[in-house]
């Protein structure tokens, strides 16, 4: 069972930037990260390919991903303000969580994150790691 999400900053910023950008639109994401124990990293965001954005709607083919076991799972938006999953989402879960951003998309509290029961789960967010190959100075 995850007990805690955490996204690193620059995760959570796209997030919130990205619903904001295809208002009033919904969009969708795929989440890379690290499953450690009961809790899950959240360091990358991914743009699934061929995806829709529609009023009310988002979605992807999971046919044109390829095997990727680091994708931990979805971040979609829901521009009519509402911070739960509906029906449908839980319908089409992927992965090991689901997030949702919710309008206005202007703070970290416009987030929220889910299991595919719909259960709400803790998530915080956290400075960008330094990882290997970051320092590209020579």
């Amino acid at each position: 069972m995850i007990g805690l999400v955490r996204f690193e900053k620059s995760v959570a910023d796209s997030i919130l930037t990205s619903a904001l950008d295809m208002y009033p639109r919904e969009t969708i994401l795929l989440l890379r990260g690290k499953a450690e124990k009961d809790q899950i990293s959240m360091s990358e965001i991914l743009i699934p390919p061929l995806a829709t954005h529609g009023r009310g709607f988002s979605g992807f083919s999971n046919m044109m991903l390829p095997m990727d076991l680091s994708v931990m799972g979805v971040s979609h938006s829901h521009p009519s303000g509402v911070l739960q999953p509906s029906i449908q989402d839980l319908n089409h879960f992927y992965g090991r969580v689901m997030v949702i951003t919710a309008y206005p998309f202007q703070s970290y509290n416009d987030i929220a994150v889910f299991n595919g029961k719909g259960d709400k789960i803790p998530h915080e967010v956290i400075p960008d790691q330094k990882r290997e190959g970051d320092d590209l100075s020579y």
